[in-house]
């Protein structure tokens, strides 16, 4: 049940009649007149707490939650990412009972950092904001003792407006805790009249104050830097730490974080668990005097939680909290009046009923216009481009020029400034290095992140991503179902489960929008999203468990004495995190041995309409300008379902013969190739098809396409099996000991006397993608 916002929408598309016309709150949607379920016993909590909860095993759950902090990193990059990682930090400590987190996430979307246009007035060049969300998300997370596992960059001129900047923790905690005879499920949140309300944590201060407000506005001249909170990592590790000991004592009943709104927001929110809740604010603790009583109940000041304590176990709390130097406030209590009344030394300052607090605000309505006939295109003719010179002479020098594309070239140097080894649990890094330490080390991607929660079982979790925002300019249908599809690859690709009903992959969805408030097209847009995302995840079988929607993403202002407005994409980012049954068959993007022969696993129909070929080629500074037609790859969910359970290892016996796995997203299947070679320096020798337009095959996008490698002796095998099931492959090529990624077209003649069309250096190759220079 997930709700975008407070809106009944009205959806007309002139072009389908399949789609019904009318979306009420968008909580559920029907296929063919019934109602669609995804039960999954491993489900714990779904969009009813700070994160999503699953089952891990039978003894422990592990929850996820990605937020944005948009807005606040607009105007204080530093600052406002620092406070979008702990907060979501927070979002795991005040899930269920309170859980561990145990690694981070981050995405930055921004405009290119080479942009060299006139800025507008107060705004900030992109390289700044890169460098100070970068610092603030990693002085927040690994600061505190987390590490950083998966994450993603994406460059596009939109983003100079305002940047999405998503921070995503994962946490991990046992199915039942508290003192003996007292436990409660990890899921549960239990409040009685009388329990005491108790704020823990960092102080109130004036920054924060109407952040959650300041952040549902379009960014203008007039933005307050005072909304932006002062995060403090290091009083947040001191709280977390006390508050995992305080539940497994039993300390207390319910725990939530004071986010949004501040105590608002967390007291508000408990209060409906007792019926009503009292509290006088001037016994809250403050970073300074003079704080006004409505200053003190709105301030999102960071490191705070909310906490119903027993009566009977207050004692205890407030002396586990001395001996861990966490401070405690005793606010007051909850009750069962059905009123949050709020006093200040003892005078009545504000009391409201909680049915309208939490239910009072009327819903917006608002209409929804799609105006193509063709919901997803399949051709665009540029006749005005001048023909493409031919594929011999043109690809080594196309993969070249995409390897150094921004948003395909190596972000090592980003990379390597956060931690991913911190609580040692790590086992696929976001990057795979093959010696080390040494001056030979060389790296490549992986596709998602893998850590061992547990000392006592093999078992791991896997989180990944999938982000692509240039399809919302062809259809925000096909945008949703890609990054929903890249997701499950990617986390597919380092050893997910798939296919079981108890195989655990759950999702998590991030809605960032430019405003669709009386704009019916970019209404259209978010409706059009929605439903890619629920047929994507109904045909996966892959539920969403939490998610985060921001949809004031513009920016309106003045460059040059002259009005200007910038709006962000429509971009979803989906995140997929899911359970590895055994640790040591992790696999990694990497070509590992001579002789090894290169697949592609999958259907390949891919196209190149809304690439990175085709934003390349279309560059006028580009001396490559001109494709005619250009076709976008579609998705075939069934054959996709088919392909996954191989890989996730429910259907089959040799999945685990695969030697390495990499995902076919940006840039095609000859970048995904030449990624897979630069950790340890082989070359490949390929063959591209003569029954396949040779650009799309080699630079092509779209869906449930991977490169595969194995073993010579266990090729025979695996192409049987893979026959016997309808798995679609294509045995293209050899790993080769000599250092050049070769391409021949059609069959390579047995003397080796064919000339190939493609004939690149490995250090051609590496150089291209590090982008040396670029990112000082």
């Amino acid at each position: 049940k997930h709700k975008i916002f407070n809106a009944k929408i009205h959806y007309h598309d002139p072009g389908s009649s399949s789609i019904p016309p009318v979306i009420d709150g968008l909580f559920k949607t029907t296929i063919a007149g019934t109602t669609a379920e995804l039960p999954k016993s491993w489900l714990l909590s779904v969009f009813s707490d700070n994160a999503g909860i699953c089952a891990f095993d039978e003894e422990d759950a592990f929850c996820i939650k990605v937020e944005t902090h948009n807005s606040p990193s607009a105007l204080d990059p530093y600052g406002g990412a620092l406070t979008g990682i702990v907060g979501v930090n927070r979002d795991i400590l005040g899930c269920g009972l309170g859980a561990k987190p145990i690694f981070n996430t981050n995405v930055f979307c921004v405009a290119p950092p080479d942009y060299s246009a006139q800025l507008p007035d107060r705004l900030l060049h992109p390289r700044r904001i890169l460098e100070g969300v970068r610092r603030g998300v990693e002085h927040g997370g690994n600061k505190s003792g987390i590490p950083t596992i998966n994450g993603a960059l994406v460059f596009d001129d939109r983003y100079l407006g305002k940047p999405l900047i998503y921070c995503g923790t994962g946490g991990f905690m046992p199915r039942r805790s508290g003192a003996a005879g007292e436990e409660q499920r990890c899921e549960e949140k239990n409040v009685l009249p009388g329990d005491r309300i108790c704020m823990i944590g960092g102080r109130i201060g004036k920054d924060g104050i109407h952040g959650a407000t300041f952040s549902s506005l379009a960014l203008d001249n007039q933005s307050p830097m005072t909304a932006v909170q002062l995060g403090d990592p290091i009083t947040q590790k001191r709280a977390a730490d006390f508050l995992l000991e305080a539940r497994d004592l039993g300390l207390y009943r319910a725990i939530t974080d004071n986010g949004a709104g501040g105590l608002s927001s967390s007291v508000g929110e408990m209060a409906r668990l007792s019926g009503g809740a009292q509290i006088d604010v001037s016994l809250a603790k403050t970073k300074y005097p003079g704080l006004k009583p409505y200053e003190l109940v709105v301030s999102e000041s960071q490191e705070r939680m909310t906490l119903a304590v027993p009566p009977g176990k207050l004692e205890a709390f407030n002396s586990l909290a001395e001996r861990r130097g966490v401070e405690v406030s005793d606010l007051g209590e909850f009750t069962k009046t059905g009123r949050f009344e709020i006093n200040y030394e003892g005078k009545a300052v504000a009391d409201l009923a909680l049915e309208f607090l939490h239910d009072g605000v009327p819903r917006l309505e608002l209409k929804a216009e799609w105006g193509a006939v063709a919901k997803i295109p399949t051709i665009v003719e540029n006749s005005a481009l001048k023909p493409f010179e031919s594929f011999e002479s043109g690809s080594d020098r196309m993969l070249l020029n995409l390897l150094a594309r921004p948003n395909i070239a190596s972000k090592e140097w980003l990379i390597r400034q956060y931690d991913h080894e911190v609580q040692g649990m790590s086992v696929v890094k976001p990057l795979h290095t093959v010696s080390p330490g040494t001056l030979n080390a060389m790296s490549g991607p992986n596709d998602a992140g893998m850590i061992k929660p547990k000392p006592s079982s093999d078992a791991g979790l896997v989180v990944g991503c999938g982000i692509n925002p240039k399809l919302s300019d062809i259809d925000p249908f096909l945008m949703a179902q890609s990054s929903v599809d890249e997701a499950v690859r990617n986390v597919l690709c380092v050893g997910a489960e798939f296919g079981l009903p108890e195989s655990v992959l759950a999702l998590v969805d991030n809605f960032c929008w430019p405003d669709p408030v009386g704009d019916p097209v970019k209404t259209a847009w978010l409706v059009r999203a929605c439903y890619g995302l629920r047929d994507a995840a109904l045909a996966l079988s892959a539920p969403l468990v939490s998610g985060k929607d921001s949809m004031k993403n513009d920016f309106r202002g003045q460059r040059g004495g002259e009005p200007v407005e910038i709006s962000v994409p429509p971009t979803l980012l989906m995140t997929a995190v899911a359970r590895v049954s055994d640790v040591k068959l992790a696999r990694t993007a990497d070509f590992k041995a001579v002789g090894d022969v290169i697949y592609i696993l999958g259907k390949a129909d891919l196209g190149l309409l809304g690439s990175e070929f085709q934003s390349l080629v279309t560059d006028p500074l580009d001396t490559l300008a001109g494709l005619g037609p250009l076709r976008v790859g579609l998705p075939s969910w069934r054959l996709a379902r088919r392909i996954y359970s191989w890989i996730g290892g429910t259907t089959g016996r040799l999945n685990h013969k695969m030697k390495s796995l990499h995902d076919v997203s940006d840039g095609g299947i000859f970048t995904a190739i030449a990624e897979s070679l630069l950790a340890r320096g082989f070359g490949a020798s390929l063959l591209c098809p003569l029954d396949r337009n040779p650009w799309e095959f080699a630079f092509g996008e779209g869906f449930h396409t991977f490169i595969a490698t194995s073993s010579a002796e266990d090729s025979e095998a695996l192409e049987s099996e893979w026959d016997d099931l309808g798995v679609p492959y294509r045995r293209i090529g050899t790993v080769q000991s000599a250092d050049r990624m070769e391409v021949y077209m059609g069959v390579k003649n047995p003397d080796g006397t064919s000339k190939p069309v493609m004939s690149l250096g490995i250090k051609q190759i590496r150089s291209a993608w590090l982008k040396e220079g670029y990112w000082e």
